[in-house]
């Protein structure tokens, strides 16, 4: 599979400080990949680099075979972008708006198409300065896919939306890496990166300190917990032994935290099948991608 991105050694300094520290990594062509991190951890001058806006101070980036920084109109006509904050005339219309960009681009998608993307269809004549926040954000996002772009970038696209809007943009989003697009993305969501993201990269303080699938880093860093309900008459630990289950109880609650979630808890239902015991309100919970970013990029005390 080809590269659209390709980084190596990406060194940004500004005066004594350094802002990324010796980052690589690719993005194939048709994937979501995402770059996570906490504010200040060097993610938006790492993009910044990749779409020519700095210029490294070491290292090698390539975004669609050029380096960004020597882009000329045809490279930046494959491209789109959507930045963190943009700042619109709101006197205009917001098909207007759009229209403006699509007229930058060589193969824009209509403007009417774009509006209906990004959930704005019925606020094409609506002027942008009496728009709420999150369709703004919405208008930032039409900007940037309306030139039909091989390669997006997103800056925290979904900030200020409800949680209904971002998941019909997720839905969007998996439409256009259908179709082709391939699409770097940052975000403060965990959630949203291990739905839409084939790969993220973690960043703590300018470097990247975990890369994969969510679920291979999930399962590199974190256990599952197996938890029920806390009750009087409840023989603990004949339950702890027979289903060879170290427990805690917190509060009313009985937790365990286990290796082999699988193993661990068909040991544990056998038991109770034998001895006829019910664990009310049992549950199995899996680690998520907010375990692992909490975990990888926890500061030392």
């Amino acid at each position: 599979m080809a590269s659209v991105i390709e980084v190596s050694g990406l060194t940004k300094r500004f005066g004594s400080f350094t802002a990324v520290d010796d980052v690589s990594f690719r993005v194939e062509c048709g994937e979501i990949f995402g770059l996570l991190g906490k504010n200040g951890a060097g993610k938006t001058t790492t993009v910044e680099m990749l779409e020519g806006y700095q210029r490294p101070s070491v290292g090698a980036v390539q975004v669609l075979g050029v380096n960004p920084f020597n882009g000329d109109g045809a490279w930046k006509d494959r491209i789109g972008l959507v930045l963190q904050e943009s700042d619109f005339d709101p006197v205009h219309t917001v098909a207007e708006t759009v229209r403006l960009f699509a007229g930058f681009f060589s193969n824009p998608r209509s403007v009417k198409d774009t509006l209906e993307l990004v959930g704005l269809g019925d606020k094409a004549n609506d002027r942008i300065g009496r728009l709420s926040g999150g369709q703004k954000r919405r208008v930032d996002v039409a900007v940037g896919i309306v030139g039909t772009p091989e390669l997006l970038f997103l800056d925290e696209p979904t900030t200020g939306f409800d949680p209904a809007a971002r998941r019909e943009f997720w839905t969007m989003l998996e439409g256009l890496r259908a179709r082709g697009t391939s699409i770097l993305l940052t975000t403060h969501y965990m959630e949203e990166a291990q739905h839409l993201c084939d790969r993220v990269a973690i960043m703590s303080e300018g470097r990247i300190v975990a890369e994969g699938t969510s679920s291979s880093l999930i399962a590199m860093t974190g256990t599952t917990s197996i938890r029920f309900s806390r009750v009087d008459d409840l023989a603990l630990d004949a339950l702890a032994q027979g289903a060879q289950i170290q427990f805690q109880v917190r509060g009313d609650v009985v937790v365990a935290s286990v290796d082999d979630p699988q193993a661990s808890l068909l040991r544990l239902l056998h038991w109770c099948e034998r001895t006829g015991v019910e664990l009310a309100g049992l549950e199995v919970i899996r680690p998520t991608l907010d375990d692992v970013f909490l975990r990888v990029t926890e500061e030392p005390l």
